[in-house]
């Protein structure tokens, strides 16, 4: 308590100096508050004054402490809260889900490896890498990091680009820093909980760039699964894919080795499908024979390639019938430490962010797509942690850029994966498969990892029934999918990443931008069950605000898709209800108040039709003194009036309330708030003499409150004529409080009484039954029952209808009177201040301690109660 009041010293002395006006509100201080603006009718309720928060509140609030510190250590290593419980039964599960993947990751790491231009084995030392590491970090368990189909064609392309203007820098060095690099990126990212950077990527900007890219891959890998040589397959899509037909009649034996067993893996797997289909009893066993798919065809094509080529001379792949593998050095020969510097920064410099991008939504989207299918939440700031700590160290046993692959991930969901650890039996696998069976890989033929390749990728393209779903949701979008993927097939993948990204975040913009409030009207409705409509005429549902007839606000235009046929009720004349659709904050601010104040001009006239007397149309620009009358003004040029002979429309209502529904509304900024000043001026004037109120519902946030109140809105300003407090006439919302002395407490005890009363009837029936001595003692026992029920009767009324005893309190502070719970009550407000002052007429401005419409003089007492 003593820090704090030095603290408020030392802070007023240095305002003082610096001639900082901490009054500058001239806001009403609590002895006012508590004296005037807390009338109404409920004499027991507790006073209550809503303290603004403080810059050093907000300061210890984002400050962390020693658990928050703990907690954070603790979420970097997420494998700590489960380890610990590990079992046989998850590791059944994990077992069969490891292996599969890991038969699924050799053959796709080292066809992934040729995509990035890298020798086969760079794959599988990634492959091995991100599996090995990630169960660490991973707080999903379907997750598999490895090389993927268009994070390896990115970084290919970066690979030949370092090839052309650094020939001396061999391609692994290169693809080594780039996933340095982009794995510290991404690592600081996820230190730094900014996880939550990646929602900025819609959904349909990975859709986009996905099918896009697959699309991309797949006519990039038809040459080389043809035998097609002789133009680049890294230039754009509809490039490679006419060159391709263009040379078609050069196809090679790789032809059968590539069709052929591409045309196998999607026979194998719609054969499997079926049958699964067919035989739901068999459908596991289907599923992982399915899965198998990969290896089978690896396998069969290798032999077809051993039995082939197994004369070839000197063991040369060249002189191979087709192309092949060749050589894969036995074990990890390229583990070194990575070299990262300058020179080979900058040639892949303009390629990162697309690099880091692509690392980031491919992992995020897929984890958070299986987190929610199998029932569990992702941290995404930790699975950034985890991409890039693989990223870092895998270079140094020869790893390139890695991230979440898509379907690899959804064989392990479907494998019944349980934990994390099935990445450790997945590296075991991996590490087996560097160190057993390369002399096996040396006779793979290229063609048939080319349509590995396609086959995996085609996944990947969005169909078309889920392009038509996102039509029948946001049409807009599904032009932004069109654009991502034809940027994509004229370009580059890269320019493709930009283009969905930058059109997404440009739509996003223009939603912000352009929000518009709606007007709402009052509706009363009815709630019904089936086809009985539940009434309150007998007071049976008075208190079930659920049940009984109640007032909704819905916009008057019926533009929110209500029934036209409803007749929507203006609030009170001159009064307007504008809610926000999406937040208020500078982008939206005048686009907000512009169209609200425009409606209003038109549904409105000016209060005084006078207050302009002079045309102000002199021809010889002189200098003038503005006038303090107000009715000694010129029109200004943007409101001419009324024609010559023209009738001034005195149908319309004038302007006497504002109500600004806040639901949406997070926060304010300086900007929007300055604008909603401005706005209040102008209508002020407008309104003149009169003032217009300004009701404010539905706030959830206490620095909004803060906000609106430092711009003198939520409670009483000073007029603008005499600088006299003007006072209104709040309406505040109370809220029972619970305990033995409350009404709600007096009704349950009613209402158990009646229950114990029905009791006892029944028993006394029993007891009249067996008649003698039982009876007569349950007679006397009613008795008793019965006055003690009516004397809870003849209490309980005024308790429960009155809250005449109970202890109720406000919900809001008495020193925002303006500020209020619910739309109802703030309209409530503004009506209550309206007939107030109509009343008053004669005395608009009458002394401060005399409580407007009630010629009651305020009390000196704070206590904040008075007579109904």
């Amino acid at each position: 308590m003593g820090f704090n009041q030095t603290r408020t010293k030392v802070g007023h002395g240095l305002a003082k100096v610096l001639g900082i006006k901490l009054d500058y509100r001239h806001e009403m201080d609590d002895g006012q508050i508590t004296r005037g603006e807390s009338v109404f009718s409920v004499s027991s309720a507790d006073t209550y004054v809503e303290q603004e928060p403080t810059v050093w509140e907000w300061l210890q609030h984002v400050t962390p402490n020693g658990r928050d510190l703990s907690r954070y250590a603790r979420n970097l290593l997420p494998f700590t809260r489960w380890i610990g419980r590990y079992n046989l039964q998850w590791f059944s599960g994990d077992l069969v889900a490891g292996i599969t993947i890991g038969a699924v990751v050799v053959p796709q790491g080292m066809a992934y490896a040729k995509l990035a231009e890298l020798p086969v084995e760079y794959g599988l030392y990634s492959s091995f890498m991100g599996v090995l590491i990630y169960w660490f970090f991973a707080t999903s368990k379907d997750i598999t990091i490895g090389p993927v189909a268009v994070m390896s064609t990115i970084t290919g392309n970066v690979v030949l680009d370092a090839a052309a203007r650094r020939p001396d820098i061999p391609g692994h060095i290169i693809a080594s820093a780039l996933a340095i690099i982009a794995g510290a990126i991404v690592c600081f990212l996820g230190l730094a909980r900014l996880g939550w950077l990646v929602e900025f990527i819609s959904l349909t900007s990975i859709s986009a760039f996905m099918t896009g890219s697959a699309l991309n891959i797949a006519v990039g890998q038809v040459p080389t699964m043809m035998g097609i040589t002789g133009f680049s397959t890294r230039d754009a899509t509809y490039k490679v894919f006419i060159n391709t037909l263009k040379h078609l009649g050069r196809s090679q034996l790789d032809a059968a080795m590539g069709l052929t067993a591409l045309a196998m893996l999607y026979l194998i797997r719609s054969l499997f499908t079926y049958l699964g289909n067919r035989i739901p009893a068999h459908r596991r066993l289907f599923f992982f024979i399915s899965t198998l798919r990969t290896v089978f065809v690896i396998l069969l094509y290798t032999l077809i390639s051993w039995l082939v080529n197994m004369h070839i001379k000197d063991h040369k792949s060249a002189n191979a019938k087709f192309k092949i593998l060749g050589t894969v050095p036995r074990g990890f020969q390229h583990a070194a430490v990575p070299q990262v510097d300058s020179d080979i920064i900058s040639i892949f410099a303009s390629e990162l962010p697309a690099s880091v991008i692509v690392l980031l939504i491919e992992h995020i989207s897929i984890a958070k797509s299986f987190g929610r299918v199998n029932g569990y939440t992702i941290d995404p700031s930790q699975e950034l942690v985890a991409i890039g700590v693989t990223n870092l160290l895998g270079p140094f046993l020869g790893g390139y850029p890695a991230t979440g692959s898509f379907s690899r991930t959804a064989i392990k969901s479907k494998a019944g994966v349980r934990t994390p650890l099935a990445g450790l039996i997945t590296a075991i696998v991996v590490l087996l498969a560097i160190y057993a069976l390369p002399a096996v890989f040396f006779y793979i033929p290229n063609a048939t990892l080319s349509a590995v390749i396609i086959h995996a990728v085609g996944d990947l393209i969005t169909p078309p029934n889920t392009v038509y779903q996102f039509w029948k949701i946001s049409p807009l979008e599904v032009f932004i999918f069109f654009a991502g993927v034809i940027v994509t097939v004229f370009t580059t993948i890269e320019i493709g990443v930009y283009v969905t990204v930058a059109v997404s975040a440009a739509l996003l913009l223009f939603r912000v931008f352009k929000a518009r409030g709606r007007f709402l009207g009052r509706v009363k409705v009815h709630s019904v069950i089936g086809d009985h409509l539940l009434t309150d005429t007998e007071g049976k549902y008075r208190d079930d605000p659920d049940r009984s007839a109640r007032n909704i606000y819905i916009p008057i235009d019926h533009n929110d898709g209500s029934n036209p046929q409803i007749e929507v009720e203006a609030p009170y004349p001159g009064v307007f209800i504008y809610r926000f659709s999406e937040g208020y904050n500078y982008p939206n601010a005048n686009h907000y108040l512009d169209y609200m104040v425009e409606k209003i001009f038109q549904q409105t006239r000016r209060t005084n039709p006078n207050a302009y007397n002079r045309k102000g149309v002199s021809d010889t620009p002189t200098l003038t003194i503005p006038s303090t009358n107000p009715l000694s003004q010129d029109r200004p040029w943007n409101d001419p009036g009324p024609r010559k002979g023209e009738e001034i429309n005195t149908e319309k209502p004038t302007l006497k309330a504002i109500i600004l529904d806040f639901s949406s509304v997070n926060n304010v900024d300086i900007t929007s708030v300055q604008h909603l000043i401005d706005v209040r001026n102008q209508l002020d004037r407008y309104a003149s003499p009169d003032t217009v109120q300004w009701h404010f519902a539905c706030i959830n946030n206490r620095w909004t409150k803060r906000a609106l109140a430092s711009a003198g809105f939520g409670y009483l300003t000073p007029d603008h004529l005499d600088g006299s407090i003007q006072r209104w006439k709040p309406v505040f919302s109370v809220a029972e409080l619970g305990g033995s002395a409350s009404a709600a407490a007096d009704a349950e005890f009613y209402l158990n009484k009646e229950g114990l009363k029905r009791q006892r009837t029944l028993d006394l029936e029993r007891a009249r039954s067996a008649g003698g001595t039982i009876q007569h003692e349950a007679e006397e026992i009613m008795a008793e029952d019965s006055d003690d029920t009516r004397n809870s009767v003849e209490k309980a009324p005024n308790k429960t209808r009155a809250y005449g005893s109970g202890k109720i309190a406000v919900v809001h502070g008495l020193n925002r009177p303006l500020f209020h719970i619910d739309l109802t009550s703030a309209l409530h407000s503004a009506i209550a201040n309206i007939e107030s002052h109509t009343s008053q007429g004669t005395n608009p401005n009458p002394e401060p301690n005399v409580i407007l419409g009630t010629g009651k003089t305020i009390k000196e007492d704070p206590d904040p109660a008075f007579e109904p």
